[in-house]
Formats: structure tokens, sequence, C-alpha cells
């Protein structure tokens, strides 16, 4: 134990010991093993889709898998009220175990489960069962592996020691990435389609045996330890984090003043990043990973350096600091990211204006929540159509009632004709917008660039926000406290940032202003974060 109250109430530390080493490992392994399991499934969604869904057509199916995706990050903050409480009631160390046991057998399990055509309906539904199982258990463990990394840390070494932990979801990202191209690589496309998906779920079974074997072998954390010796353990931390204005407040300001601009920074520089090269600007899919994996690899010992600064510094200015640059600069990075890696698009965006001509009464914010919203307004085909082709267009007011109607240079184009989604693409082409990036003009170097300064970004204000918020509550309601902002802001402050960015971008015709949303959210809490939020790196946390 490295945390000892002396007489006069002050803490005194000392360097890391061999069981604080074990301790930063073991919890940082189990939570690398569930984020890769957390994103082995999206990653391989339309393989899910063509055999738990196929008694519906293939873009359907697709759908349904994602919504399995989307359900996981909707129970998270269940998985934080159900385990934080546990977790400050009964140990840290028996819930994380809990925690990571369910993450890995869902995951097993979804690589062995038989699909539609040998199970039926049982499939899908044991298949979204599985995904629930694993996104309440990712709401338990991060809160666990923070708080019981931090309650072993000495005082000013808490941003460091935590800091390994916020390197999990990237290199858990970066695992099953590399593992998937790697798989498909060797056993070739038809072999992985067959049956090779299902690989990386089934090795997450040697992983869950590593990790349970590991994490068995550690003791309970110290603060708690010794909370439970002196009988001062919550028996209501649920009522005690968000009943009582005192901290519930602090955990409203620890959601809008860090969490939630973390989050739209931490999904921005990363999975939208990749949505953006792959979707946006059509940059073939293998070639946009290596350039992701390449950028995490090359930013991830950011983590480690701003986790080690914020001891020194703080980490409300670190925080802080990746707020106002990622709202600063995310518009030009992410047209310099067009600039390098489609330079056709971005000239064909400058040159070749497209308007919507619609009655403004049939066009929606098309904001898919769920993904099964159905948006069918002539309207609504139109600007869908446009920005999914990665179309800049102007809005131009029609009489009520009026179709809506596409005008591409001189030539005009009727979105409820029948032929309107094949004459859209031709027409477009035929104006100089490219299918897909050109890979021989794809500058990978600064476009790499790009994205490391997005990933350092998120290093930024990732790295010492554990200890920011293990730090903002007392130890007898902790887990609880820090488990549910920190997974509201995760789950839905950043899992809707692609469908956010989407509906904004075609109610502006924007292919960039989509970008608004995770510059809102940022500039929101760098001013609630500022004025509301204390600084915290001195703090005891030992006091209940």
């Amino acid at each position: 134990m490295t945390i000892a109250a002396t007489a006069g109430g002050n803490v005194r530390t000392r360097g890391m010991t061999g069981e604080e080493r074990k301790v930063i490992f073991a919890s940082s392994l189990g939570t690398v093993f569930e984020w890769y399991d957390f994103y082995i499934y999206g990653t391989l969604g339309a393989f899910l889709a063509k055999y738990f869904f196929s008694n519906v057509p293939p873009n359907v199916g697709f759908i349904f898998a994602l919504l399995a995706f989307a359900a996981g990050f909707a129970v998270r903050p269940f998985g934080a009220l159900i385990f934080g409480r546990l977790g400050d009631m009964i140990g840290r160390k028996y819930t994380f175990l809990v925690t990571m046991t369910l993450m890995g057998i869902g995951t097993f399990f979804i690589g062995l489960l038989p699909g539609y055509d040998s199970w039926g309906i049982a499939a899908p539904v044991v298949l979204i069962g599985l995904r629930l199982v694993q996104g309440l258990a990712l709401g338990g463990e991060y809160g666990g592996a923070a708080t019981y990394v931090a309650e072993h840390a000495p005082q000013n070494k808490r941003g460091y020691y935590t800091s390994w932990i916020q390197t999990t979801a990237t290199l858990g990202l970066f695992m099953a990435l590399l593992l998937i191209l790697g798989i498909r690589t060797w056993m070739g496309e038809a072999a992985f389609g067959d049956w090779g998906w299902r690989v990386p779920f089934l090795l997450s079974g040697i992983l869950l045996i590593v990790s349970i074997w590991i994490r068995l072998s550690l003791n309970e954390s110290p603060v708690f330890q010794r909370m439970k010796e002196e009988g001062k353990t919550s028996k209501r931390p649920l009522s005690e984090s968000f009943a009582e204005w005192s901290n519930a407040k602090v955990a409203i300001f620890a959601l809008l003043g860090a969490t939630a601009g973390e989050a739209v920074v931490w999904y921005g520089g990363q999975f939208y990043a990749l949505f953006f090269l792959t979707q946006t600007i059509k940059v073939p899919a293998v070639t946009a990973q290596i350039m992701i994996v390449v950028a995490l690899a090359l930013g991830t010992p950011g983590f480690i350096l701003f986790g080690w600064l914020s001891d020194k510094i703080g980490r409300k200015p670190i925080i802080l600091a990746g707020f106002l640059l990622a709202a600063l600069t995310y518009f030009p990075i992410f047209k310099g990211i067009t600039h390098f890696a489609n330079p056709k698009l971005e000239t064909a965006l400058a040159s070749s204006p497209v308007t919507v001509i619609a009655d403004p009464k049939e066009c929606s914010f098309q904001f898919k929540a769920t993904g099964t919203e159905k948006f069918t307004t002539s309207c609504d085909v139109a600007k869908s159509a446009l920005v999914n082709l990665s179309v800049n267009y102007t809005n131009e007011a029609a009489p009520a009632g009026t179709k809506a109607k596409v005008k591409i240079g001189d030539q005009t184009l009727a979105a409820d004709s029948p032929d309107f989604a094949k004459a859209l693409p031709a027409a477009i082409t035929k104006h100089g917008y490219p299918a897909s990036a050109d890979p021989n003009e794809i500058n990978t170097v600064m476009t790499t660039v790009l994205l490391w300064i997005l990933v350092i970004y998120v290093t930024l204000v990732y790295a010492p926000i554990a200890a920011w918020l293990v730090e903002l509550f007392p130890s007898r309601i902790r887990y609880s406290s820090m488990s549910l902002p920190y997974h509201i802001g995760n789950g839905w402050f950043g899992g809707f940032l692609p469908a956010t960015a989407f509906a904004i971008a075609a109610a502006t015709g924007d292919i960039y202003s989509g970008l608004w949303y995770p510059v809102g959210v940022a500039l929101m809490s760098l001013v609630i974060g500022f004025l509301f939020l204390p600084e915290t790196k001195d703090v005891d946390i030992t006091k209940t």
C-alpha cells in the first residue's frame, strides 16, 4: 500500500512498488481486452448482418446489426449505475472482475453463435442479448479500473498511473483493426467472409483467461479496504451520489464540463476521422484503416506524457487546452484531410456548385438515433443522396407543395423521378465529383500527420480525465459518481456524433458542417469546466 495518512492528516507517498506495477498492468490489460471486444463487433458489423439478419434485405440487415451495436452504447450508463453501486458497496476488485468476465463471455459466444439459417429468430435475439451484456459490463469496467488504480497510486502520481488506463481504448481499437486486417490478409476475403470473421471473437477466450488469472491475484483497493474496516462504506451510493445536491451538482458539471467534451474530441479524432475518410471523402477502407492505425501508434505515447504532466501542472489546464485546440482547428484539419486524401473532390466542391430547390416544410432534420428512422420526402431523399455522395449544396426555397429538384450546373433532376437514384451519381460524376479517392493521388504521409494531430488532441483530453473524475468525488461513492457522467458523456454525446454530424450536413448542405457538433460541445465543456470544476491534483482521495 502506497497511500497512508499521517498524524497530521497529510498523505505521504513513495515510489512505484512491484504491487503497483501489477495493479496498473492487470487493470490496463483487462480494459484493453474489453475495448477490443467492443470494437471488433463494430468493425465486423457487415458480416454479423449477413449471418444473423439474413431474413431481411442486406441493407436492412446492416441497419439491424448497427442497432445491436448501438444498444451496447445505450445501456452503458445503466451498467455504470449497476456496477458503480456494487463497486461502492462490496469493493472495486470483485466488481470489475465481474464486468470483465461478462464482457469476455459475451464476445466469445458471439463467435460460436449459429446464424439465422440454423437458429431462426433465436439467433438475432441472442446476439442482441449478448450485446446488451457487453454494454452493461463496459459501463462498469472503466469506473472500476480507474478507481482501483487511482486508489493504489501515490498522490503525486495519480495522473501518470491512471494514464495507462487511458491508453486502453485506443489500444483496443488498434488491436482490433490490426488483428482483423491480419486475419483477412492471411486467409483471403472468401474464407474470412465464410467463417474467418469468427476468429477475432473466439480469440477473446484466451485473453479472458489470462486477464482473469492476473486480476484474481490482486488485492482490494487500500482506500476501500480501510473504509470497510472502519465501517464507512456507503449503504446507498446511488442516492448519495445523485439525490443529494452537493454531490449531484458535481456529477452534472463533470458531465457537461469534462466528459461530454472529452467524448466528442475522442470520437472525433478516431471514429469520426475513420468515418470521414471512408464515407465522406471515399478513401478505400483498408488504406484508411492503415493510416488510422499508424496515427494511433504514433499518438498513443501522448497519453502517458500528458498523464505525467497533469501531476505537475494540473488536470484542468491540459484537458481545457485540448477542448480549445479541437474547437479552433477541427475545420482546417478536416479540410486538410480532404486536400491531401482526395484532391479531386476538393476541386469539385469549389468549382461545381449544386442547389437543392425544395419546399422547406418537406425538409427534415435527418437525425437517426436508432438507424431505423425513415426520411422519405423528396427533399430528404435529395439531400441524403447528396451527402452520401459528398457533395456540397445550397438550399433554395420553392413554393409550398413543390417537389424537390437538384440543380447541377445547367442540369436539373427531379428528386421524385423513378431514375433519380441512378441519374444523380452520373450527373455528379459528369461535373467532376470523383466516385472514390484515387489511390495514386492520396498523400498518405500528410493525411497521417493530420490524423496524428487529431489523436494528440485525444490524448490531451483523455489522459488526465480518469484522475480528474476520481478526485472530484469522495471515496465512499466514487465508483458510482464518476461512472455515470463518464458513460453518459462517452456513450451518448460521443456515440451520437456520426448521426448528428450527418443530420447537420444534410440540413446545411456543407459536408464539413457536421463538425459544428464536436466543436460546439467542446466549447461548452471548455466554458463550464473553466467556471465550475476545480483543479484536483492535490486532493487527498483517501477521505470518505
